[in-house]
Order: structure tokens, then sequence, then C-alpha cells
């Protein structure tokens, strides 16, 4: 049996719904976590970004309102990775969404060929 996979999903994004929906169809258990209300804490970032294996600029919702709404485009490269997870952990708008982690590993966004490698149970 393996273990429940966090999400942290938005539930009028059409890209969660299908994540979500391949991952129960893969029989996987959801701890599903609303990330507009509840962002990953920055130490919790800090070890999602090291579970995925990612540069943390792969977390940023570079399509989002927000995002571009700041110019975070051109400030990124200014800030420290710190200043970066704390702005992360501040707005779930900027994450890019899912993310998904059974505390080992994590994925962040949704391709389905990666799913397939990384969460079939």
């Amino acid at each position: 049996m393996s273990k429940p996979l966090t999400i942290y999903e938005y539930s009028k994004c059409g890209t969660c719904r299908k994540a979500i929906k391949d991952l129960e169809g893969m029989g996987r258990e959801l701890n599903r976590i609303p990330v507009f209300e509840e962002p990953p804490s920055v130490e919790h970032l800090r070890e999602l970004l090291e579970q995925s294996g990612l540069p943390l600029k792969k977390f940023f919702n570079t399509s989002g309102e927000v995002y571009k709404e700041m110019n975070l485009k051109d400030k990124l490269t200014d800030m420290s990775e710190q200043e970066q997870l704390e702005l992360l952990a501040s707005n779930g708008r900027l994450l890019k969404r899912p993310i998904v982690s059974d505390g080992s590993a994590a994925t962040i966004g949704y391709k389905p060929e990666e799913y397939g490698k990384v969460w079939h149970g």
C-alpha cells in the first residue's frame, strides 16, 4: 500500500483536476490542500524544492496574473533563495500547481508521463 500523497491544488484549475483524476486512477490516496488558502511554509517549500530536484524558478506560476502584476520576471534574478521562498509562501497564487509530494519525492505542475513514472503505486 503506497502512502497518501499531499497535493497543493486549486479546485477551479483544470490542470489540477486532471492531475487528481490521474492520481486517483492510479489508486493513490490524496491529502488535498487548497494552495491559495494554505500555501506551504518557507520550511516546507525548502523540503519540496529538495524533493523535486528542480530549480526554485520552476515553482513560480509564470503565467499567473500575480506574477505578471509584480513584474517578477525581472525581479527574481535579484532576489535570494530565501526571499523567493518567503514570497512563494506568502501568496499561493504565485505557486505553479499542482504540487504533489509523498515526503521523499515531489512534482511541480502536471505532466502525465512524469506522474506515471513518479506516482504509479
